[in-house]
């Protein structure tokens, strides 16, 4: 739930803080009040692209924050997996807006614009002053479709979208495998050439290092010979440091009788004498090995240029370039038995084509099933709308080709008035009867939807009267589940409110500000008598206001 907005320079908003609450809460105010920037303030901080120029004049930054109480385990288990801390389920979600650039962040944690859109699609469903346009595009009634039947279809797509990556899988590799008699002839000569230079090779994995220290080793003899030689002899026994230690040591022996705190420096010297001894007897011994045999120099050498060039055309590692072989030698046993590696091909694109046919008819059969169901409850959601004589059905015809999401084009048919034939919504459906029909499509939908907030921005657009009053009923009845915003002009839609804002802009220095004023049970009465009576409020309208307010509240009491 959304428990509360903070908005501070952003457009004629120079800075307002409001808390909401369970159930319908209803935004009214004179246009151009600043309604839709409330609205606009929540789409910005939920990732949606805001113009720089919206920071208000003579501010440095813009900044929105939205506050909620998440119940949902969906949502929860995203902010874990995105390691944001939560706790008590309390999550602040904003957005910093300067002129070169715009920062969000969840509970402090600094997040993408595709993290916090995600997070948002979980938390809050907004219904803007224009969405209802988009039924007009029947590819999203197919969306919808599969929204209300996600409970028992969503394994099928699943498995249908893995159905329909494996048969396109096996079309492509059919087609590349596809060629004619002359290439396949170059083909197989290329690759029997590239295998046959690295079979020659006869490789061996680590060789190459070990051929590289060979060769450091080898053409850096004469400079090792001089370095050995010189530490030999500074440590030898011939003016070296063992005929130096030999002598210390006999200095130091002819007086240790005389005092027995000597025996200790005694022993340690004679333990060094040793060990030099000890180094230059094996330095002696490496010594007498060394030597440089040209021969196995230029071997090394030409070992190490043929493995350099197998590495320049064939990969850069021992190891890739015997799994370049390995993959070679498969592509040559392939177009050697052509034809069999053809017909398995084939064979494997078929057996895919049955599996994407079958899934594809599950699935079809599933949505043409959902679809009456979801039908009948649409109707009767337009019913309540004050679309008396409506009917509403599916029209299912056959995509020409498969595809990730199934063979079905769907769209919906309607009827609005008795004697018509039902049509698509493009041909029937006015601007107003649109909006119905979506509220209509929301309010079946959220039986099924987690997300805990909707929020309509003038979903009274088009409609009056009697219309108007049963919009305001349905919208009572989604907010028993729901929390629910709703920007209205309409006295009908403000008297079923549960929690009143009215929303108004004043001069403010230089500058024009809007703020937000939440409304007790006789300041709602009033706003009611504004929308009703316009400009000048009677006695009479306030009564009216006020009996429309006592009948919608007892509507809502006989509803629950």
């Amino acid at each position: 739930m959304l428990t509360g907005i903070h908005v501070k320079n952003l457009a004629l908003i120079d800075e307002i803080e409001v808390d909401f609450s369970q159930h319908l809460n209803i935004l009214t105010g004179e246009t151009g009040a600043g309604k839709s920037i409330v609205i606009g303030s929540v789409n910005a901080a939920l990732g949606k692209k805001i113009s720089r120029d919206m920071i208000r004049k003579g501010a440095s930054d813009a900044l929105v924050e939205l506050f909620f109480d998440v119940k949902d385990p969906k949502a929860l288990d995203y902010l874990e997996q995105i390691q944001v801390p939560v706790e008590d389920g309390q999550v602040i979600v904003s957005r910093r807006i300067t002129p070169s650039r715009s920062v969000s962040r969840i509970n402090g944690e600094i997040v993408s614009a595709q993290t916090i859109k995600t997070l948002g699609e979980m938390l809050v469903d907004i219904h803007g002053q224009h969405e209802h346009q988009s039924l007009l595009h029947k590819h999203h009634h197919l969306e919808i479709l599969d929204f209300f039947s996600k409970k028992v279809l969503k394994d099928k797509k699943e498995t249908l979208a893995q159905a329909y990556d494996a048969y396109i899988s096996a079309q492509k590799e059919l087609e590349h495998a596809v060629v004619d008699e002359e290439k396949r002839r170059r083909d197989i000569s290329f690759l029997e050439f590239e295998i046959d230079e690295i079979r020659s090779a006869h490789l061996s994995e680590g060789e190459d290092d070990e051929l590289a220290a060979l060769y450091r080793k080898m053409s850096n003899s004469r400079q090792i010979m001089e370095g050995v030689s010189a530490a030999y002899h500074l440590t030898g026994y011939d003016s070296g440091a063992g005929d130096a230690t030999g002598r210390a040591l006999r200095e130091l022996s002819a007086v240790a009788d005389y005092d027995e705190g000597l025996g200790d420096f005694c022993r340690q010297l004679e333990d060094i004498d040793n060990l030099i001894n000890d180094f230059n007897r094996e330095l002696s011994g490496y010594m007498s090995g060394l030597s440089f045999d040209n021969e196995q120099f230029q071997e090394v050498e030409q070992r190490l240029d043929l493995i350099n060039n197998l590495k320049a055309k064939y990969g850069d590692t021992i190891p890739k370039i015997l799994k370049y072989q390995q993959e070679n030698e498969e592509k040559l046993e392939k177009l050697k038995n052509y034809d069999v590696y053809l017909d398995g091909l084939k064979a494997r694109r078929e057996k895919a084509l049955g599996a994407l046919k079958e899934i594809s008819g599950q699935v079809s059969k599933i949505r043409q099933e959902q679809s009456r169901i979801l039908a009948g409850e649409i109707t009767k959601a337009l019913k309540d709308l004050n679309f008396l004589d409506v009917r509403f059905g599916w029209q299912f015809e056959r995509l020409p080709d498969f595809t990730r999401n199934g063979i079905d084009d769907a769209q919906f048919i309607i009827s609005t008035n008795p004697g018509e034939d039902m049509k698509p919504l493009t041909q029937v459906a006015s601007g107003g009867e649109l909006s119905r029909i979506m509220l209509a499509i929301k309010s079946v939908l959220a039986d099924v939807d987690s997300i805990e907030t909707l929020i309509f921005d003038e979903i009274d657009t088009g409609i009056s009267g009697r219309t108007a009053q049963k919009v305001s009923e349905k919208l009572a009845v989604i907010a028993r589940k729901h929390q629910v915003l709703c920007i209205t002009h309409l006295p009908q839609i403000a008297a079923m409110a549960d929690n009143h804002y009215r929303i108004e802009k004043e001069p403010k220095g230089a500058l024009t500000t809007t703020h937000i004023t939440p409304l007790d049970h006789e300041m709602m009465v009033e706003e009611i008598a504004r929308l009703l009576g316009g400009v000048e409020i009677t006695d009479t309208v306030l009564e009216n206001a006020r009996e429309m307010k006592s009948l919608a509240d007892a509507m809502k009491e006989k509803q629950d």
